[in-house]
């Protein structure tokens, strides 16, 4: 919604501010200019980037269409769900965790929470860092330095898409020069004709300018920028449950190593203490 919004004040102001200084829409239209800067710039961005960052970005792109995943509701089910874990861990144990994390979509446990089922990243990430918890092979620092490594490599990976679509932004207006100078070229083809085809020669090469340098600071630079703000939110979401984890790994009891994962929470997202404490109560009854 957010995206439709945005595209209906930018073109509406950019329009509406051409139609009031008595200008002429028709004039913008120049479909072949688009296709040089459009064409362009994506074949630009198939040459730089490899078909997994491609399918990335589409992918990333979607999810930008909707409102971030990662908001207070998810967090409280994240939190619930970590303090059913702990609380499970003390009570009967991590070796009782097996059956858990080998199919946590059949699991009592994780059942109860299918948001986080739905989001497999996270499933997998809480469902492994189970997994050896129960194994013992690791020590709390270990695991808290393991947790590190995979969610520095995450939040690398996670910015390739918008770093690529940051840098088609950067291009466009000088693909919007390429787009002019071709029109230049046709009008100086055309210099012996009418003086009405040559003004419709030269607004035809300037919109080329405009379209380049509106299409990567009115649209693309800010879908990039769309995208980080999606990839850093998860980064966020990540970082919380790791302080969870890496809590009760350090001997803290369940609400405490919980009340850790929670101030690790952005402050826009952070439920009160008192709102998770009343959820937690509302999820045991």
């Amino acid at each position: 919604m957010k995206l439709i919004i945005g595209i209906i004040v930018v073109l509406g102001s950019v329009a509406g501010g051409f139609v009031l200084s008595h200008g002429h829409l028709a004039a913008l239209w120049q479909p072949y200019e688009l296709l040089v800067i459009g064409g362009a710039g994506v074949g630009a961005l198939i040459i730089a980037n490899p078909a997994k960052i491609m399918k990335a970005v589409l992918r990333d792109f979607l999810r930008s269409l909707k409102a971030t995943p990662y908001n207070k509701k998810m967090y409280m089910n994240m939190l619930a769900l970590m303090y059913d874990i702990f609380v499970k861990a003390r009570k009967d144990g991590l070796i009782t965790f097996d059956a858990d994390v080998e199919n946590p979509h059949e699991s009592a446990l994780f059942t109860r929470y299918p948001a986080i089922l739905k989001n497999h990243h996270v499933l997998d990430f809480v469902t492994d860092y189970l997994r050896m918890m129960v194994s013992g092979n690791l020590n709390a620092m270990q695991l808290e330095d393991l947790m590190s490594i995979e969610l520095d490599s995450h939040h690398e990976e996670s910015h390739y898409p918008d770093t690529a679509v940051t840098q088609l932004a950067d291009g466009l207006p000088a693909f919007g020069i390429v787009a002019a100078v071709l029109g230049i070229i046709i009008t100086m083809g055309a210099l012996g004709g009418k003086t009405e085809e040559i003004g419709a020669h030269v607004a035809a090469a300037l919109v080329g300018t405009l379209l380049g340098v509106l299409l990567a600071y009115g649209f693309v630079a800010p879908i990039a920028a769309s995208m980080s703000h999606i990839a850093n939110d998860e980064s966020l979401f990540f970082k919380s449950i790791k302080t969870c984890l890496v809590a009760f790994l350090n001997g803290y009891a369940p609400p405490v190593a919980v009340e850790f994962g929670r101030k690790a929470i952005p402050s826009t997202e952070r439920p009160s203490f008192k709102e998770l404490e009343e959820y937690l109560k509302s999820e045991r009854a």
